[in-house]
């Protein structure tokens, strides 16, 4: 295994009209050169904002989330007209007046989305939201507070909104609302690609934490993401994981010993903030999150790479 200075291009993205906790936008341009170059069909499945896989190249593009709310709203901006979508929302907007600072209107609206789950809705309420974050209470009520003086539904977010909304409905894109252990695997063949965005089990965010109304995520459902990868490397299926290594300390054992046991994987470093991403670097901040790209296959070298901590 091999770790690396992140690769970067200047290829313009499409960036989700969602603010998703651990979304990949701004890896994008680390982590997509590292994808095989031809791909039938691209399995995004933990799909969160979309960032990834709206942004491939591919004959077909599967999101798959557990979310079955967030799949109703995607799928609703692949089928249904732009200027309607933009018109229900800035209706509800009015009707609701909904603003930065009035938040009795935005928990009215907020019990108005409980009572009737439009999905529509739910992009207007996740405008208006605490750091525009997706939250469900275990009765699947949505349960985050307001973002007051922070959130709105403002002229960037409306263009990303638009721009997502095109490329979605301009090509072949499909949804899932499958959790990951049960999405059928077995459609896929040897010119498709998996990439995996999984909770990290060494942090704690409101999509891991439990209080999401969904499945969690511990050791459990780690060991058995590992297994599905191994066996799609056994069919001969490309794939990519992303994840983290250490996170404030705590390193993520299962991880690492699974790497171990696999040496023909490829390991790759990547680094939020596109500096010096060499893991051995001696100023490297020991609390800072490590996060890394896994593959089945060989990645391509860079000048002065260097082992791993696995080589070592």
């Amino acid at each position: 295994m091999f770790v690396t200075k992140p690769i970067n291009s200047n290829k313009k993205n499409i960036k989700s009209p969602l603010n998703y906790i651990g979304g990949k936008y701004k890896l994008l341009n680390q982590i997509t050169p590292l994808f095989p170059n031809n791909i039938n069909t691209f399995v995004d499945l933990f799909a969160g904002g979309c960032n990834v896989g709206i942004n491939i190249n591919s004959n077909k593009v599967i999101f798959n989330d557990n979310l079955t709310y967030l799949i109703e709203l995607f799928t609703v901006f692949k089928n249904d007209d732009i200027k309607s979508i933009i018109c229900h929302i800035e209706n509800r907007i009015d009707e609701f007046q909904l603003s930065q600072i009035n938040e009795i209107g935005y928990k009215e609206f907020r019990d108005f989305y409980n009572k009737t789950k439009l999905p529509l809705d739910l992009f207007v309420l996740i405008a208006f939201s605490f750091n525009h974050q997706i939250r469900f209470n275990n009765s699947h009520q949505f349960n985050n507070p307001f973002g007051k003086n922070r959130s709105s539904f403002n002229n960037n977010m409306k263009s990303n909104l638009i721009n997502f909304i095109s490329k979605l409905q301009n090509g072949n894109f499909n949804f899932s609302n499958q959790s990951f252990e049960k999405f059928d695997f077995f459609q896929l063949s040897k010119d498709d690609f998996v990439y995996c965005d999984p909770p990290y089990l060494i942090t704690t965010g409101s999509y891991n934490d439990g209080k999401r109304g969904f499945k969690g995520w511990t050791e459990k459902e780690e060991i058995e993401l590992l297994n599905i990868l191994d066996n799609l490397d056994k069919q001969n299926i490309k794939f990519a994981l992303s994840n983290v290594i250490e996170h404030k300390g705590k390193e993520n054992c299962l991880l690492k010993d699974w790497l171990s046991k696999n040496r023909a994987y490829t390991l790759r470093y990547l680094n939020k903030d596109y500096s010096n991403s060499n893991y051995q670097t001696k100023d490297r901040d020991k609390k800072a999150s490590v996060e890394v790209l896994i593959t089945n296959y060989k990645l391509p070298k860079i000048q002065n790479e260097q082992p791993s901590l696995f080589d070592l």
